[in-house]
C-alpha cells in the first residue's frame, strides 16, 4: 500500500485549476503549491483516509474544497480561506457541531454552500434511526445561526423563512447532552443513586429479589360515604 505525507512543489500559471489528487492513503496533507493568476480553485481529497488539512496553507485562493468520506475529527483546522465559498465534509468523525461551526466562521467568511451529511454532528437518520425530521430542522436553525452566510447547507437551499428563525432562536436550537464524565462508571454505587427512580419503599423492599412483605391491621374502616364525589351519585345508580 502507497503512503503519500509529501507532495514536491508544483507551480502552476492557469487561469482555472481543477486539482484532484489521487492517493491510497493520505495520513496528513502536506502541500506546497506555488499559484500565480489562478482565478478560481478546487480541491478534491475524497475517500483519501486524510485526518488533518494542515497543509492547505498554500491554497489561500482555494474556493472549493471536497473532502467527503475521510477521517477528520473535532480536531480539524482549516488555514484562513478567505475566497472558499464550498465546502463538503460529509462522512467524517466530526461531533461537535458548534466547535466546528466557531471555527469555519473564523476561516471561512465567504461560505455559501456547506455539507455535514453522515457526521454524527449532524443529526439526521443517516447516522441515528433515532433521529427525526425536528432535530435535524433545529439543526439547520443552529447553523445558520453560526454561520449566517449560508445560501445552501447539505441538500436544501436555505429559505427566507428559515433565515428570520434561525436570528430569532438559532441560538437556542443547540441539543446539550451531558459528559459522559457526568454521566458516572457502570457499579458506581453514586451513579446508581442517582439514575434511580424514587419510590417510597424502604430499601428493604425495592430489590425484587429480596422482597419483604407487610403485613398489618387497619382499624377505620372506609365506607366511602363521606367521599366528595359520591353525593353526586343517588342511590339507584349503585
Amino acid at each position: 500500500m502507497a503512503v503519500c505525507t509529501d507532495l514536491e512543489p508544483y507551480h502552476f500559471s492557469l487561469l482555472s485549476v481543477s486539482l484532484s489528487l489521487c492517493l491510497s492513503l493520505c495520513v496528513s496533507l502536506s502541500v506546497c503549491l506555488s499559484l500565480s493568476l489562478s482565478i478560481s480553485l478546487s480541491l478534491f481529497l475524497s475517500l483519501y483516509h486524510c485526518r488533518s488539512l494542515a497543509g492547505l496553507k498554500a491554497f489561500t485562493g482555494l474556493e472549493e474544497l471536497v473532502v467527503d468520506n475521510n477521517l477528520l475529527g473535532n480536531d480539524l483546522q482549516l488555514p484562513r480561506l478567505p475566497t472558499l465559498h464550498t465546502l463538503t465534509l460529509n462522512k467524517n468523525q466530526l461531533t461537535d457541531i458548534e466547535a466546528l461551526l466557531e471555527h469555519l466562521a473564523e476561516a471561512t467568511p465567504s461560505l455559501q454552500y456547506l455539507s455535514l451529511l453522515g457526521n454524527e454532528a449532524c443529526p439526521n437518520q443517516l447516522v441515528s434511526l433515532d433521529k427525526d425530521e425536528d432535530d435535524y430542522q433545529r439543526y439547520r436553525y443552529f447553523v445558520l445561526h453560526k454561520l449566517p452566510t449560508l445560501k445552501f447547507l447539505d441538500t436544501r437551499k436555505v429559505c427566507k423563512t428559515e433565515q428570520q428563525e434561525a436570528e430569532a432562536r438559532g441560538a437556542f436550537m443547540k441539543v446539550v447532552k451531558p459528559k459522559s464524565s457526568d454521566m458516572g462508571a457502570p457499579g458506581d454505587p453514586k451513579s446508581e443513586s442517582s439514575s434511580t427512580l424514587y419510590t417510597p419503599l424502604p430499601r428493604g423492599s425495592r430489590d425484587g429479589k429480596n422482597h419483604k412483605g407487610v403485613l398489618a391491621k387497619c382499624r377505620y374502616i372506609y365506607y366511602g360515604k363521606h367521599s366528595e364525589g359520591n353525593r353526586f351519585i343517588r342511590n339507584d345508580q349503585l
